[in-house]
């Protein structure tokens, strides 16, 4: 007795079906907006990664429906915009979540104790790397570098900063983020679903109020290489004992945070090393002092 390909599972390689065009409606509002990115370049083809992130903003991910629309705009094959839209990890090509939460698990986030953050999360979630919660809030993958060394370890939600984490504070992230209460990142403006910042990453301004205000600049310490190359003194520093000893109140630093500076309520407490919370990192002065 034989059996059919179908039936052993086999594949005969039949091509795959055109994607499914957009509804009317959503096609041309989309070609509205696209027409305006693609006015911002002199070679269309420039446009086709704010064209993504469009496209990323209807529908949470990039599908073939919008692949197919950009490379219609930009008269390209969908074969060009595919290897684009599967190069850059930042366009995802499956359906995720309202809120992306990224874990940097490069070398010094790692080290300060970003692996054990990712871990945990994974544990704590029930999910895996780029995997979504079944309630479709959080999306959970781990990311590389975000120049944000000197806040490590880093976890990022929809690109926005939540600085010096750790296990428990990561968890009382996600926690918030999938009861809907209100999260407040360290640096930068208050979040906002992916869509809604796919919608941003193409170039469309930010139309909530006073969002753009909020936005602030780099922390302070990444800013100390700059203020020395302008020449600009350190601000004096005093540093206490590693052993925490006696010291004058007088020697206390006292400091008021700027709006740049301000501290995310999921910020995990600075005196010690995430990773190794029972040995301090102990006393750091900047550079140059």
């Amino acid at each position: 007795m034989t059996t059919s390909s179908s039936e052993r599972g086999v594949s005969l390689g039949m091509p795959e079906l055109p994607a499914p065009a957009y509804p009317d409606d959503v096609r041309a509002r989309l070609e509205t907006d696209a027409r305006e990115v693609i006015a911002r370049y002199p070679d269309s083809r420039s446009a086709l990664l704010p064209l993504l992130h469009l496209v990323q903003s209807e529908e949470g991910h990039v599908t073939r429906t919008g692949m197919q629309f950009c490379a219609d705009m930009l008269e390209l094959t969908t074969a060009e915009v595919t290897a684009v839209a599967t190069f850059y990890t930042m366009y995802r090509r499956k359906p995720s979540g309202d809120y992306q939460v990224g874990v940097c698990t490069n070398t010094l986030c790692a080290v300060m104790g970003g692996d054990a953050i990712f871990e945990e999360l994974q544990e704590h979630l029930g999910i895996g790397n780029g995997e979504t919660t079944g309630d479709g809030k959080v999306t959970l993958e781990h990311i590389e570098c975000n120049a944000a060394c000197d806040f490590a370890p880093v976890v990022m939600v929809n690109w926005e900063f939540f600085d010096d984490q750790t296990p428990a504070s990561a968890k009382r992230l996600v926690d918030d983020l999938r009861a809907g209460r209100e999260v407040e990142p360290t640096r930068g403006a208050r979040l906002c679903t992916f869509k809604e910042t796919a919608r941003i990453l193409a170039g469309f301004p930010d139309e909530r109020p006073g969002a753009v205000e909020e936005s602030g600049s780099a922390g302070p310490a990444s800013l100390v290489g700059l203020r020395l190359a302008r020449g600009e003194a350190a601000p004096a520093r005093v540093v206490h004992p590693r052993d925490g000893g006696p010291h004058d109140e007088q020697d206390r630093a006292v400091h008021d945070p700027s709006p740049t500076e301000r501290l995310s309520a999921h910020d995990a407490p600075q005196e010690t090393s995430a990773s190794d919370p029972a040995h301090p990192a102990g006393p750091t002065a900047e550079e140059g002092e």
